[in-house]
């Protein structure tokens, strides 16, 4: 296999539930996306998914993002695969179906651009059988919705090359996944298989009466399901086995194994059967519209991977190298004294989430601390003050002085954008002033003014800055002379305005 090309353009062979969430990803973190189906009105589908998906996206990350990738769209599968890095198929589950198509599409796109499938149960040695370059190809089996759940997984076939894993795994985690490799190929890959044995269960206790779909899933919603969001069964299970682990749990619980609990044939999915699962899930939804469902579970999901990510645990460790990504690529991109540097510096972007609000329905108001706090973070990485330099050095600068003057209001789902001016600094002090801006139109809501105090957190007193450090910030300050002083520096509390 040749060399993998730098991916820019993600080509999706189908569209559909799963092409549509490969494509809000993409295009959230700036890999321009072009789909291909034969259906034309799939284009306005595909544009609508995007959209419902953008404001749990905007909600996920404070973490500054590249600019957003473009969607096109064409009924041409030769135009996508001769304009796409990597192409993403995701046709319905038909192996003939599949197979030909991909055939197809490897004949015109180039040797070295990778092919996935979204498979959820396909192996990929019958999928890449008659492809042209079939060392290009793998499973990479994601799970809805594809632009918020990170894990996806990579399953190589027999003439897959190994190149061809690390690369796909190298661009999933780039999007902000979790590239699970699957060692062996096997039906339905890893997390179906366990999905699947849950799903059967299930289907037996619905068709015997034993209970309703709302009470089996309420069964995993209030118990194993809030387990699952970060420590899977497994440790789940060496925990219930006390100091000794999970040699105790086998050994307590293990003959429980040979009891008739479960039954791995399905039942026959006989018309009573149907009735009961679409009447069970009809009543569990309320009234409510799949769309409605969606944002609900958008909203969960997202607040779900922010908990986790204090704790760095499960896809909150996901996020969090993502967003370590973010700010490295941006602190990059604009380096101190560059010609952005001649304007107050955007440091952050950020959109009002539910629980930013207060009973007024305003954003409450240590939330805009919060978000100078998040701008001065960004401030600090750019110049050279990360986690190895505070790790290394002890030393930090200090918050010592604020003032916040409120001008207008933001509501849930505004966009927020931070500019940063530095009003002064010497070797153990920095002066900044920050604006809040509302995204839509650009308003002034709020300004905040603040001292910062270069601290030897060791020996708990000032020191002064780092000089590679110090001459960043002076970079920054000299670039940024000739713009006046704002307006509201230097007031106090109560102040008259002028």
């Amino acid at each position: 296999m040749t060399v993998v090309r730098k991916i820019k353009t993600l080509g999706l062979l189908g569209t559909g539930v799963i092409g549509g969430g490969w494509a809000a990803r993409a295009l959230h973190f700036g890999i321009d996306v072009i789909a291909a189906d034969v259906k034309p009105e799939m284009e306005a589908w595909i544009r609508g998914a995007v959209a419902n998906a953008e404001p749990a996206l905007a909600r996920l990350t404070c973490a500054p993002l590249p600019s957003k990738g473009v969607l096109s769209f064409t009924t041409d599968m030769r135009i996508m695969a001769e304009r796409a890095d990597f192409i993403q198929e995701n046709i319905p589950e038909q192996l003939p179906l599949k197979q030909r198509m991909l055939a197809q599409v490897s004949r015109h796109a180039a040797p070295n651009v990778i092919i996935a499938s979204s498979t959820s149960g396909l192996t990929p040695t019958d999928l890449q059988r008659d492809m042209a370059s079939p060392e290009r190809f793998c499973v990479a089996h994601p799970f809805n919705p594809v632009y918020l759940l990170p894990l996806v997984e990579l399953v190589g076939g027999d003439r897959t090359a190994p190149a061809t894993i690390e690369a796909a795994c190298r661009f999933f985690t780039y999007i902000g996944m979790h590239a699970l490799h699957v060692r062996r190929e096997v039906p339905g890959h890893l997390t179906d298989r366990l999905q699947e044995a849950i799903w059967r269960e299930i289907l037996h206790m619905v068709n015997e009466g034993v209970a309703t779909t709302g009470e089996l899933d309420d069964s995993i919603i209030y118990g194993p399901g809030l387990r699952w969001a970060a420590m899977g069964t497994n440790l789940i299970y060496h925990l219930a086995g006390g100091e000794s682990g999970m040699r105790h749990m086998l050994a307590q619980f293990g003959p429980a194994l040979k009891w008739p609990w479960t039954k791995l044939e399905a039942p026959e999915l006989t018309d009573s059967l149907i009735d009961r699962m679409v009447e069970g899930t009809q009543a569990q939804a309320a009234g409510r519209s799949i769309r409605e469902l969606e944002r609900l579970r958008d909203d969960y999901l997202v607040a779900i991977q922010q908990v986790l990510r204090q704790f760095d645990i499960g896809a909150g460790s996901t996020l969090r190298a993502l967003e370590a990504r973010l700010y490295k690529d941006a602190a990059a991109g604009e380096p101190a004294g560059s010609a952005d540097a001649g304007r107050p510096l955007r440091l952050l972007t950020a959109t009002v989430r539910p629980e930013w609000v207060d009973y007024n329905r305003h954003m409450t108001d240590f939330r805009y601390g919060q978000l100078f706090g998040d701008a001065m973070d960004a401030l600090y990485r750019q110049v050279g003050i990360d986690e190895a330099h505070r790790s290394g050095t002890g030393r930090m600068y200090y918050t010592v002085e604020s003032h916040l003057i409120h001008l207008g209001e933001a509501k849930v789902g505004d966009s927020l954008y931070v500019t940063t001016q530095i009003l002064a600094v010497d070797p153990k002090r920095l002066h900044v002033f920050h604006r809040l801006h509302r995204g839509a139109d650009d308003a002034l809501i709020a300004t905040g003014e603040q001292m910062h105090l270069h601290v030897d957190t060791g020996a708990a007193r000032a020191a002064t800055v780092d000089p590679a450090v110090q001459a960043k910030l002076d970079s920054i300050h000299r670039a940024q002379s000739g713009l006046p002083l704002p307006v509201g520096a230097g007031r106090h509390i109560g102040q008259a305005k002028a």
